[in-house]
């Protein structure tokens, strides 16, 4: 068997070079694969904290071609799971609760709704801070419940703390800490 090992691949026959060069070809299609997740991670690993930034900053992580504004189209019908946090929870909670945000995005954390998600955003500011998953369609009732519910659990929310639903079209009009809570979790 060591011996087998030790042949070049310029001494194996035409066959078994194919045979090589289509393994090989097939590893790194795997390959690039697992390489895009861990430029994932290596690019959250170097980007600032959220809890470093300054208020008045946001950060956002959408779908390919969707932009973080109520206006665009795959967003204008949705709505958004919406997390407020006091400046107390800044220095404690906030940084875990948006790495797993982003998680639960890049992992498609919401099984058959993942389609549904448009992206989540951060937003820090000086009265408090918050965190938001967009959705498509707030006339899903299904399937926004259903996002709803896993990214609570996936927070490590207390049954006791209560997260809700807005629709765009109410916070467009509204201001967010006006607008009526279209469902609860």
């Amino acid at each position: 068997m060591a011996a087998a090992e030790a042949i070049s691949i310029k001494e194996l026959p035409r066959e078994k070079l194919d045979n090589e060069k289509r393994r090989k070809k097939k590893e790194s299609v795997i390959l690039e694969k697992v390489i895009k997740h861990s430029l994932q991670s290596r690019l959250y690993t170097h980007i600032q904290l959220a809890s470093k930034l300054s208020s008045g900053c946001d950060y956002s992580l959408f779908k390919d071609g969707i932009e973080p504004m109520w206006e665009d189209s795959r967003n204008k019908r949705g709505g958004r799971w919406l997390i407020t946090l006091s400046k107390q929870q800044r220095h404690s909670d906030l940084d875990a609760l948006w790495l797993e945000t982003l998680l639960c995005l890049i992992g498609e954390a919401f099984d058959e709704y993942s389609e549904e998600v448009c992206g989540a955003v951060i937003n820090i500011r000086a009265k408090g801070d918050k965190i938001a998953i967009w959705t498509r369609e707030t006339e899903n009732r299904e399937a926004v419940t259903h996002i709803g519910k896993v990214y609570k659990e996936r927070l490590g929310l207390s049954s006791k703390v209560v997260i809700g639903y807005q629709a765009h079209a109410d916070t467009a009009t509204k201001s967010s800490s006006l607008s009526k809570n279209k469902f609860v979790v």
